[in-house]
């Protein structure tokens, strides 16, 4: 189903991945005034999710600091809020529900670092709905697969501790093949998610599919499109360092 806001957010897409360039380049001093123009055509409540995911992108950079969480916490709330808001009054606008799943991502993400995984296990229930509910809206919404994908693929991998949480929730399991295929898929397909699609595939290479040469593929492409960003560069060094024990190469990147 077409609604002219569902048009309303396709048009102003263009404006939102340049604001998601700016912050995955790590120029955060730009990010307000590309969302200023890019919020005329796109809504308001994509803005919303933007803001949010530039703050944890600051925390990403420096982990151990605590110094945004509490401006992190007050913009994924109110991303929350705003999206899930949107989803009540276009029920039937994928995008919206879109949205709604990248406000919970934000915020699911942060509590994983900051150990809450109850309270990330419930907000990652809540992704699962509302992109498979923007899925079964309109199939070719395809930056949406990325955070199914990802569940999936977490879900089939999750330590036991984890699966018993899944299993309190009521979660379904996963599947790490097709979940993979779906974040290919978002990767090669979407219009949105690219950049963040590599960041998130490179550590599941790393960590779980033990293809470090992979890892290092998708991060040296992470460097070369957002120079900007010294979190590629570190992560580039450490891989070569730790996996590859490549000194040589690891002290030029650092």
């Amino acid at each position: 189903v077409t609604s002219p806001v569902l048009w309303y957010a396709v048009a102003g897409l263009p404006g939102l991945v340049r604001v998601y360039d700016a912050i995955l380049d790590a120029r955060f001093d730009e990010v307000a005034a590309e969302m200023k123009r890019a919020c005329g055509p796109a809504p308001p409540e994509a803005c919303d999710v933007l803001a949010a995911t530039a703050t944890w992108w600051r925390i990403l950079i420096d982990p151990e600091s605590r110094a945004l969480d509490a401006q992190f916490a007050a913009e994924a709330e109110r991303a929350i809020r705003s999206t899930e808001a949107w989803a009540l009054r276009e029920p039937l606008n994928a995008e919206a529900h879109f949205y709604a799943g990248g406000a919970y991502a934000a915020r699911v993400q942060w509590r994983v670092l900051r150990d809450e995984k109850l309270a990330a296990a419930r907000d990652g229930k809540r992704i699962k709905q509302a992109l498979e509910r923007a899925i079964a809206l309109d199939p070719d919404l395809d930056d949406a697969y990325f955070g199914i994908g990802l569940y999936q693929y977490y879900a089939d991998i999750a330590p036991a501790t984890a699966k018993v949480l899944r299993f309190l929730l009521m979660l379904p399991g996963g599947d790490k093949t097709e979940g993979l295929a779906r974040m290919r898929r978002a990767r090669a397909r979407g219009r949105l998610l690219q950049g963040e699609a590599d960041y998130q595939l490179h550590i599941l290479y790393l960590w779980y599919e033990k293809r470090a040469d992979l890892a290092l593929e998708l991060l040296e492409s992470l460097r070369k499109r957002y120079p900007g960003n010294p979190l590629f560069a570190a992560e580039i060094a450490g891989v070569q360092d730790r996996y590859q024990h490549d000194i040589t190469a690891s002290l030029p990147s650092w």
